[in-house]
């Protein structure tokens, strides 16, 4: 069948639309890396989704987009950036939804067809880790003091529910800190109140401008020695590192220092494929975004990598990555637009939209781009439905799409 594409110029080009990729799921538990994917959340069709109103969440879409994951031997990564946290996902939602995965989780665990997926004896945290920040204060500046009583306080209730916790950078931190020493001291007192290793998260600016000069200095290289030194204090309470920083060689700096025992989570949605796949042993496990709208690719990549095929991962994955680079394109925070489409285009919500009015974030030419894209590196899940949906909105907007792909759905 033909999929109808608009470019720049608005003129309407036609490509042909191949068969789905066939990326089987795994038929037991993922081995030699460890990946979580960072999802979104979808609103009910019917509610407010405005700028600035409360997130009115679909909890049945949401948790099944979840299911989806683990049904691929996925982890999940929830209540962070790109459940769009501090971007439309208010801190009462944040703490529901965080509490609504834990339980599904926990109902996975015991579902036949998803714990064998899972290592036996698999807890709550190795089917979903979660964010924890400050965000549940509405003052725009904290003292350290507050700032610290704030992570423990999300901390405390994350942990309850049996989710893991990943400490996510502060807005309230990047602004109060004056040095280095403020993070080290921050972070200290907030891993000692840690009652089981935790995530660090060290988010970079193309992602939220508000973190510049995170860990002290605008100098990755000192940046990252604090880092290291606040693992370093105590390695036991860190269990990973996810550093979103769009900067591949950064990344492999801090993984070549971290003590053993603490892993490197890529969350660099640019370079993923070669930091996944690695060489002589040195690799990146994985916590992405990019994850959400390409989870058969990441799962048929690490069912390869399980069968000793690094030929065929890296092909999977530089495929998933050519998506990424163009969902991720700048400005880089609005790539939860390109997730929560492909996730409509693919079939797992009703309608394409967001909370907070995001999905008018990206022009319909770089959406058109993005449906390419995904046609052409497999990710698209049905794709005639993914055309149907494609050619309706496309029609929505005044473009006359030929009528020769039955109707949308």
């Amino acid at each position: 069948m033909d999929l109808h594409l608009l470019d720049e110029d608005g003129s309407l080009r036609t490509v042909e639309l191949g068969a789905a990729a066939a990326f089987a799921p795994p038929s037991g538990p993922l081995r030699s890396r460890t990946v979580y994917a960072a999802v979104h959340v979808i609103p009910r069709p019917a509610s407010d989704t405005a700028p600035g109103a409360p997130a009115d969440l679909d909890w049945e879409a949401t948790l099944a987009f979840r299911r989806s994951m683990w049904r691929r031997g996925l982890g999940v990564a929830d209540a962070m950036d790109t459940a769009q946290r501090g971007m439309g996902l208010d801190p009462a939602a944040t703490r529901e939804l965080i509490t609504r995965t834990a339980g599904a989780a926990r109902e996975a665990l015991a579902d036949p067809a998803i714990a064998p997926l899972f290592p036996a004896g698999a807890e709550v945290r190795d089917l979903v880790v979660a964010g924890v920040s400050t965000d549940q204060r509405p003052e725009a500046e904290l003292s350290l003091d507050a700032i610290v009583d704030a992570y423990r306080e999300q901390l405390a209730a994350t942990e309850a529910t049996g989710a893991g916790a990943v400490l996510m950078a502060s807005r309230h931190l990047a602004r109060a800190a004056r040095s280095a020493a403020d993070y080290e001291s921050v972070y200290r007192r907030v891993l000692d109140a840690a009652t089981a290793p935790v995530v660090l998260h060290w988010l970079g600016t193309a992602f939220d401008p508000q973190l510049e000069g995170y860990f002290g200095s605008t100098d990755t290289a000192e940046a990252s020695a604090t880092l290291l030194r606040i693992i370093g204090e105590d390695p036991s309470r860190v269990r990973g590192v996810k550093m979103s920083l769009l900067d591949d060689a950064a990344e492999v700096a801090v993984r070549e220092q971290l003590p053993e025992g603490v892993r490197m989570l890529t969350g660099d949605d640019f370079h993923f494929s070669h930091l996944i796949v690695g060489e002589e042993g040195a690799f990146s496990h994985a916590l992405l975004g990019a994850f959400a709208a390409t989870a058969p690719a990441a799962s048929a990549a690490v069912q390869a990598l399980d069968r000793g095929d690094r030929a065929e991962a890296r092909r999977i994955l530089d495929d998933a990555e050519r998506l990424a680079r163009h969902v991720f394109s700048a400005p880089t925070f609005h790539y939860k637009t390109g997730v929560a489409f492909l996730s409509w285009l693919n079939g797992h919500q009703q309608a394409f939209s967001m909370v907070g009015g995001m999905h008018a974030a990206r022009s319909l030419p770089h959406l058109s781009r993005t449906v390419e894209l995904a046609a052409a590196t497999g990710n698209l899940e049905d794709p005639p439905l993914a055309a149907a949906r494609w050619h309706a909105l496309l029609s929505l907007h005044g473009f006359a799409v030929p009528a020769d792909d039955g109707a949308a759905r």
